[in-house]
């Protein structure tokens, strides 16, 4: 799929797939102001505990997580969003496979 295809309307979740034993990411936006990206994790891959110098949103598309920010672990699923302050240590593990749009904000 090009850019150009994502010019019309498309199913979010149909723009990443799964792959076994892995995470998938496929950048949407990436421009001075911020970033859009969409990502498929398989059940039990994540992200570990990092931090970013930008607030960053979370939008569940498909799927559960646990999302730990500050230590504090949260369970986000289909169709529920989570904010992300900057500065602030988080990690991911997908509890089900997992796919969602992180939106991150540089301005």
């Amino acid at each position: 799929m090009t850019d150009r295809d994502l010019a019309q309307p498309n199913m979010i979740a149909d723009l990443v797939e799964y792959q076994k034993g892995s995470v998938v990411s496929r950048t949407l936006i990436d421009k001075e102001a911020g970033t859009v990206t969409l990502f498929a994790f398989d059940a039990g891959q994540g992200l570990s505990e990092h931090t970013a110098p930008y607030d960053a949103m979370v939008q569940v598309v498909d799927g559960e997580a646990e999302i730990s920010i500050s230590g504090k672990p949260q369970r986000v699923k289909s169709g529920q969003v989570l904010m992300m302050p900057a500065d602030e240590p988080h990690a991911l593990k997908a509890v089900k496979p997992f796919k969602m749009v992180l939106t991150m904000v540089r301005a």
